[in-house]
């Protein structure tokens, strides 16, 4: 049996992924969207919601997992990440199954993650899409979102693989420094390129 062509969405932060996952999608592209999956479960009534409860006490109320609380206690502590990431990733895991189930018969999926090269997801796609897009229009967007500081956004860059080498891991760049429609318009050209090639 033939399985979808796995694509792996990748790029850093403010490149403009989810909103090319949106694109894929609007093309009849399946997405998994892992960080999506993830907030979902963590919501009330979500599947994460005992087993973040039991190791981490407090991080955790009637609307779900305290997003603050929980990253309070894990902030720097390398083994209590390692904790986190063993409840989370084999509920994602799950959940990407269910997904390859229900989208088998599709010629193409796309993997949202974030984290691609970062956790080792690109050897597990077929085909790897890196979002980018000039640093001064990353910076801007980032920048420009509730809560970000200078600061913040430099740590969150200092734990990504810098943009230049995941473009240069790509099999395909989308660029997102130019218009909406010009975006689009590659996202368009690629789907059907990728087709061609199966």
């Amino acid at each position: 049996m033939t399985h979808p062509r796995i694509i792996g969405l990748t790029g850093s932060i403010g490149m403009g992924k989810s909103t090319v996952a949106e694109m894929f999608e609007r093309h009849g592209v399946p997405v998994f969207d892992a960080d999506a999956e993830v907030r979902r479960m963590q919501r009330a009534g979500g599947e994460l919601i005992k087993p973040i409860e039991a190791a981490f006490p407090g991080s955790t109320g009637p609307e779900g997992v305290k997003r603050e609380a929980l990253g309070a206690q894990v902030f720097g502590d390398k083994e209590a990440l390692a904790r986190l990431e063993a409840i989370v990733h084999p509920a994602v895991a799950a959940k990407r199954a269910e997904f390859m189930i229900e989208h088998g018969g599709a010629p193409m999926v796309v993997f949202d993650i974030p984290l691609l090269f970062e956790k080792g997801g690109h050897e597990s796609v077929d085909t790897v899409i890196v979002v980018s897009a000039p640093a001064e229009v990353q910076r801007a967007r980032v920048l420009a979102r509730d809560g970000m500081t200078p600061e913040k956004f430099a740590h969150i860059l200092s734990l990504q693989t810098p943009d230049a080498e995941k473009r240069a891991r790509a099999d395909h760049v989308i660029d997102t420094g130019v218009s909406l429609a010009e975006t689009e318009a590659a996202v368009a050209r690629l789907i059907q390129q990728l087709a061609g090639e199966q």
